[in-house]
């Protein structure tokens, strides 16, 4: 198991191209930034091809692969890679620095394709067989029992443990928080202040980072962060200690598998009958250290997908027998012993977290309203992301029973066993 003190080893080894990827010229600047990692391309017979997957939600995603003659579409495919250019303005939501450390410290663990080298606005890595699967991928069953063992995987091999102040991973690899935000925002202090006795960067943290980078221009925003805040702190205190698993109760989270990040790989002939589906987790930019129960809740709150279809989200016996596989993997991964008391304590964290996903992405969706540039209606997706934190805080809090409101769709199905 390879070892490393700090990330500065991890970054020095990641090689840098000092070119860009321009939407406005893609094929160009596509073809520079892949002769310049493979020179050999450009006079080995066979075509250079693109395929441009998705602009997404926020990164635009392009697989570049060489058609050598002769060979198989799996050869082919071994060869080929993921060029992902960033979203323009994300910076000021996503640590890049401590995404590619993420990537890269997956990749050693197999836990991530190979990350090939980070250009001026992406990166570049090896592509993954296999198809993203959909939302309604994510409700069935033998998909969401081989999400359920990646994630146990997943935590179980990169723990969090506390050294400091700072977040520490597997081998002692930090995890840093050098934030891209405007000069004038607040200290890296103020923003690890939402969790004093936590390590740091963790997804509280990211959340304060948002929050102080939330707009204001006029009275209506201002009230609004003020409100945010209020919010993030209030959860932080009653949530912020939840036992979960790993170091301070955190686990090396995912914190975005949504159903595009989620590859169902194509079966061996040994897997041909097997009634679980083999996945892989792509797309590390949220990844950080975070309690177990928000990074299943957030899943669960994406099998209803971006229109946020609140009629499939997972019934209390579906989370059930989820966590019950995710324990299993996680068992076997680690030097867990007995672990059958772990199913019902996270069965209840997780549903303690289940609003806590609307604050986040409601958060992230007002500053990406404000910069994105991207077809999406962030200010809708807001409103009805923060709807769900809202409604959760009503169920806790007992006040929509008192005040005789019928129970909203979400909390409803949350609700049927």
């Amino acid at each position: 198991m390879t070892s490393f003190s700090t990330t500065a080893g991890i970054s020095k080894d990641i090689r840098h191209i000092p070119l860009s990827y321009n939407n406005a010229d893609s094929q160009n600047s596509a073809l520079r930034l892949v002769l310049t990692l493979f020179p050999d391309w450009e006079h080995d017979d066979g075509k250079i091809e693109f395929v441009r997957f998705t602009d997404g939600i926020t990164n635009t995603l392009l697989k570049a692969l060489k058609r050598r003659p002769g060979h198989t579409e799996e050869e082919i495919d071994k060869e080929a890679v993921l060029l992902r250019a960033y979203g323009k303005g994300t910076d000021v939501l996503i640590d890049r620095e401590k995404e590619a450390i993420s990537h890269s410290l997956l990749s050693q663990h197999k836990l991530a394709p190979d990350l090939l080298a980070r250009f001026q606005n992406g990166l570049i890595y090896r592509f993954i067989r296999g198809r993203p699967s959909t939302p309604q991928d994510l409700a069935s069953e033998p998909v969401w029992r081989g999400v359920a063992q990646r994630l146990g995987q997943w935590h179980a091999t990169l723990p969090v443990v506390s050294a400091g102040k700072t977040a520490v991973v597997q081998d002692s690899v930090e995890v840093p928080l050098t934030i891209s935000i405007p000069k004038s925002s607040p200290s890296l202090e103020a923003i690890n202040a939402i969790t004093p006795n936590k390590p740091c960067p963790n997804v509280w943290t990211v959340m304060q980072k948002w929050v102080f980078a939330l707009p204001m221009t006029n009275e209506a925003e201002i009230r609004r962060k003020d409100v945010i805040q209020e919010e993030l702190e209030r959860t932080v205190s009653e949530l912020g200690d939840t036992p979960g698993l790993g170091g301070d109760g955190l686990v090396f989270g995912h914190t975005d598998l949504l159903s595009g990040n989620v590859i169902i790989k194509p079966r061996s002939v040994l897997d041909r009958n097997s009634n679980i589906e083999t996945v892989a987790f792509i797309d590390y930019e949220y990844a950080v250290p975070s309690p177990v129960a928000f990074d299943i809740a957030n899943h669960f709150a994406e099998w209803g997908g971006f229109s946020c279809d609140y009629t499939v989200l997972p019934t209390r016996s579906v989370r059930r027998a989820f966590i019950n596989e995710y324990v299993g993997s996680y068992a076997r991964h680690t030097r867990l012993g007995a672990f059958e008391d772990l199913v019902p304590r996270l069965f209840d964290e997780i549903d303690l977290f289940r609003g806590v996903p609307g604050l986040y992405w409601g958060i992230w969706a007002l500053i990406q309203a404000t910069i994105s540039q991207i077809d999406f209606d962030y200010a809708s997706y807001a409103e009805i992301r923060l709807g769900e934190y809202w409604a959760w805080r009503a169920e806790e809090d007992g006040s929509r029973a008192r005040e005789g409101k019928e129970m909203p769709l979400r909390e409803k199905r949350w609700a049927e066993e």
